[in-house]
């Protein structure tokens, strides 16, 4: 049963390049068809703010689903077992929630096309410069990262060069974004979502069936290299004996499940755009609510899958052995029949290319309504801005493509990308969350709290990558960069606002919890929204005490 040298070359044959030419084909029909709804800017760069609910959810979702969550927590789920778990439980749903029932009525109410204009808004020009400076650069890399895991898996599999798959990937990301806009992006993250899921659920069927089911596969599990610890999610966690490879319990509810985690999904514009584009406040709210219920029951085909992989090949990560990276590859070839090769090969493209799209949609929209609009080109007709969001796609899409192999020097995508996180999501949650809840905090705090949080952050990176400091693992290390990045922000937002003069509370509203009435923040009740099942706080209480209940099973 074991792999000594496993091959991850596919033998595709005519049915699955039907598949896969089918799948491509739908992609583009979509963008063909979506190009009809775009009349000006709002509508090619936020739908119109007329989508419903359970679309924008799972876009919201499947946007997310990219190199990180396919390739690289495949790739954890083989390093560290069922410790990965806590980037869904702990590390993504709290704060999904959190985004939905407190953030969204200030993002949706004070009717912002984007993160950095609520910080406009709030602060001052000179915190929105930087921050939509900064999420630019970021949404390039991360679309990069997308772009070159593909390419990686594309060569692996079936053999075109890397710098072929980059370019044909770009190329159909481009041509139905350029066509549809945002529309477009969404619609067919919608599509790819279950074509995901399509070869994610057969490839771990199959799997535990190889391995001897649930049972065999724990046994297997014990016995090998990974070890027992592999199994549960807590354990080693404890302050003093630390053997839990994402630190201690500090590090994972404090840095992942806090700064990190609510960086990302509370200020990531790559998401929180799928929910601005709902038609209504309570259709916005219920978005990444929505988003929660699938991101709670991945794990069981994303997590699971990589200890299958531990166990067929047991030379993974090692010396001569296939790379982490190489976790999926490896077990789509070994596991898969043809036909399903197909659908396999598809599901990863949709996967990249949803994570792609979502980063240069989100590029396109912050470069002409946060850097272009405002400060260079002011009040010109909205046709000339519908342009520049055409322009401004095709322009991310290229620096795309030459960020992509900056990902190739990281062993483990997912370590890159908690880099990131710390650098650019960490120190954004923090402004935005003083800012969101205390009203004295001043437009200078906000510029400067930014910039000492990527500060702590790149500190942590620096001490790690010297030797200085000597953390348990690369994400462990990420999330006390995000710790760093927080404790910073904080100290110097409150430092510099008692040295600044404040905005008036009149000014606030709409912007700042205390500032904003009530009524301005509450779900609707009539149409479409109406119904206790549709309550933001009753959809919230299930997933979440359900999330809680499978991250405790764990232990």
């Amino acid at each position: 049963m074991l792999l000594a040298e496993p091959s991850l070359r596919l033998n595709a044959n005519e049915l699955d390049y039907t598949f896969l030419a089918l799948y491509f084909v739908f992609v583009l029909g979509i963008g063909w068809a979506a190009r009809s709804r775009v009349s000006n800017s709002l509508d090619f760069l936020l739908s119109g703010r007329s989508l419903p609910a359970w679309v924008t959810g799972l876009a919201f979702i499947s946007a997310n689903l990219g190199a990180v969550e396919i390739l690289g927590q495949v790739a954890n789920g083989a390093q560290y077992g069922m410790v990965t778990t806590h980037y869904y439980w702990i590390g993504a749903i709290p704060a999904m929630i959190f985004l939905g029932l407190i953030m969204m009525p200030f993002y949706y109410g004070a009717k912002v096309r984007s993160v950095p204009e609520y910080l406009r808004l709030r602060f001052n020009s000179a915190t929105h410069i930087f921050n939509a400076v900064s999420f630019a650069v970021a949404s390039v890399l991360i679309a990069g990262i997308n772009l070159y895991a593909m390419a990686l898996i594309v060569n692996t599999l079936i053999g075109w060069p890397i710098w072929v798959s980059v370019l044909f990937s770009a190329g159909v990301v481009l041509l139905y974004t350029v066509l549809g806009g945002l529309s477009a992006a969404i619609y067919n993250e919608v599509l790819q979502f279950f074509v995901i899921l399509a070869f994610l659920i057969p490839l771990t069927v199959v799997g535990l069936a190889r391995v001897g089911g649930w049972s065999g596969l724990t046994d297997a599990v014990s016995a090998g290299p990974i070890g027992e610890q592999a199994l549960h999610a807590w354990q080693g966690t404890g302050l003093s004996n630390t053997t839990n490879p994402f630190g201690n319990w500090i590090s994972i509810t404090l840095g992942l499940g806090f700064v990190l985690s609510f960086g990302y999904w509370t200020t990531n514009f790559a998401e929180v755009q799928r929910a601005l584009s709902a038609k209504s406040m309570s259709a916005a709210r219920r978005t990444p609510i929505i988003g929660a219920f699938p991101k709670m029951v991945l794990p069981f085909v994303i997590i699971v899958p990589g200890l299958i992989a531990a166990v067929i090949a047991p030379n993974l990560g090692k010396p001569g052995g296939p790379t982490y990276n190489d976790t999926l590859p490896l077990l789509i070839g070994e596991l898969l029949p043809n036909g399903l090769l197909g659908i396999a090969l598809a599901g990863m493209m949709a996967a990249f290319m949803a994570g792609m799209a979502a980063n240069v949609s989100a590029f396109n929209t912050v470069f002409t309504y946060d850097l272009w609009q405002p400060y260079l080109r002011k009040n010109r007709p909205d046709g000339y801005y519908l342009k520049i969001g055409r322009r401004a796609t095709v322009g991310g899409v290229v620096i795309a493509i030459g960020t992509a192999f900056l990902a190739a020097g990281y062993n483990n995508i997912s370590d890159y990308i908690q880099v990131l996180n710390s650098f650019f999501n960490a120190p954004l949650f923090t402004t935005f969350i003083i800012g969101m809840l205390w009203k004295r905090m001043t437009p200078w705090a906000g510029l400067w709290s930014l910039v000492a949080g990527v500060i702590g952050a790149s500190t942590v990176y620096t001490i790690n990558h010297t030797g200085l400091v000597a953390f348990s693992s690369e994400q462990a290390a990420g999330f006390y960069g995000g710790a760093a990045a927080f404790v910073a922000d904080a100290i110097v937002a409150v430092a510099v606002t008692w040295c600044t003069t404040a905005k008036p509370v009149s000014a606030l509203r709409g912007l700042v919890w205390s500032a904003t009435p009530k009524e301005d923040r509450r779900h609707e009740t009539t149409g479409d929204d109406s119904g206790w099942y549709r309550s933001p706080v009753t959809m919230s209480c299930i997933v979440l005490a359900a999330a809680l209940a499978m991250s405790l099973w764990l232990k």
